[in-house]
């Protein structure tokens, strides 16, 4: 549903940040949409990254139409870049755990190497004797 709203709608396809109630200008629109598909897409789209990259820089917000319809305020300005912050964060921890276990898991290997290499060491002194 989100591309075809991208690709029917300038204001979607363009990242533009969305006027507050413009799923009832949609659903004015597109009478034939679903509403619960329509409200997961709506999330989908205003929680992504392109999204509040738009809107944490923006002055207007704007209708279905691309006309301007009220401006960004502080407060959805700080929103936005504090949801951005908590994606990063995110993902950076999330990168930071997965290093940690690559690095917990060769070094596991090498223990086990160096376990198997003492193994046939000793292997080798019990068959020479």
């Amino acid at each position: 549903m989100l591309k075809a709203l991208r690709k029917e709608f300038p204001v979607f396809g363009d990242f533009k940040p969305l006027a507050i109630g413009i799923d009832k200008q949609l659903m004015a629109q597109r009478p034939d949409l679903d509403k619960k598909r329509l409200k997961a897409a709506m999330r989908f789209h205003t929680q992504s990254i392109p999204y509040l990259k738009a809107l944490q820089s923006a002055e207007t917000r704007f209708n279905l139409d691309g006309t301007p319809s009220a401006p960004v305020t502080a407060e959805q300005h700080e929103l936005a870049t504090q949801k951005l912050r908590e994606h990063f964060k995110a993902k950076a921890e999330k990168h930071k755990a997965e290093k940690a276990a690559e690095a917990a898991q060769a070094a596991a290997a090498a223990a086990e190497q160096e376990h198997l290499r003492k193994l046939a060491a000793l292997a080798g002194k019990f068959s020479r004797k």
